[in-house]
């Protein structure tokens, strides 16, 4: 059964690590949640754990740094990164989905398809239309506050030719202020439905872990998993890719699913139950905001 929190002080001796959600857990698209920086900046000061920021968000983690620093997430809240655009960067560079792609997205995600330097002898992407593709890279929805579905046309052509889609970003929708809106997660399962093929780089996927990992060990940490907690506001992102790894979690109820679990403030005990019951999840703990 999850056990409801009042903050994090609470469990943070067991765990010498955490893997945390930016988005609707440090910040909120538009500024950092002061509440959650003091509670990460105590975590590493006062337990001397490390802190990884594990995100769903397209760009590669240079970028990152930079959106945090504009929304004011200290530095030293945090020990290092691992992002799901870094993840299918490497993958896109290693040639999976051909060479010649086409490409769904915003125009502040074109650093995406900047060098990777990490790689040995990676693959020299082009960028074309979308009839001349081998593959798609899609960092989400051309409109993000459009019903993904007008994407139909395009995504029925690739189908038909067989492109597999690079999903950089496995979220479904995110909540930026006040204003829900879709990520390419959304694009990626529209086309999945339609019959082509998606493939997945950020959470639940085990690729993105596998880079939180080697970022704890750059840092000369030794974690085993036991000793992992992983913290997200995203069910089918944040806590179901923690299951799969084996890893405890904190559910962030006040995030994306505050109304379905009725918090203000704290959730609302039976409707977090019937909540999780319905995703099919099981953390071990809960809290309305990470504190």
């Amino acid at each position: 059964m999850t056990r409801i929190i009042e903050s994090l002080d609470e469990i943070s001796a067991r765990y010498d690590a955490l893997l945390v959600d930016l988005w609707g857990c440090v910040h909120d698209g538009v500024r950092a949640l002061p509440e959650a920086v003091a509670a990460l900046r105590r975590y590493r000061q006062t337990r001397g754990g490390a802190v990884v920021l594990v995100t769903n968000s397209p760009k590669p983690r240079t970028g990152v740094e930079r959106q945090l620093d504009r929304l004011g997430v200290p530095r030293d809240a945090w020990d290092a990164m691992a992002t799901s655009g870094d993840s299918a960067r490497a993958a896109m560079f290693r040639g999976v989905v051909g060479q010649k792609v086409g490409f769904i997205g915003q125009d502040h995600d074109h650093g995406f398809f900047e060098p990777l330097k990490l790689l040995d002898d990676p693959l020299e992407i082009e960028r074309v239309p979308l009839r001349a593709a081998e593959g798609i890279v899609c960092t989400g929805p051309f409109d993000p506050m459009a019903d993904p579905a007008v994407l139909r046309p395009e995504l029925l052509y690739a189908k038909t030719q067989g492109l597999k889609l690079l999903c950089a970003n496995p979220d479904i929708v995110v909540d930026r202020g006040e204003t829900r809106e879709w990520c390419a997660g959304a694009v990626a399962a529209l086309y999945t439905e339609m019959g082509g093929e998606s493939l997945y780089f950020g959470k639940p996927h085990p690729p993105i872990y596998d880079l939180a990992y080697r970022r704890l060990a750059a840092l000369g940490r030794d974690v085993p998993r036991e000793a992992m907690l992983a913290i997200g506001d995203g069910t089918r992102t944040d806590i179901a890719g923690a299951m799969g790894e084996g890893i405890d979690s904190l559910y962030i109820s006040g995030g994306l699913a505050r109304a379905e679990t009725r918090t203000e403030g704290q959730p609302d005990p039976a409707a977090l139950a019937r909540w999780l019951e319905a995703e099919q999840v099981s953390p071990q703990y809960a809290i309305g905001a990470l504190r």
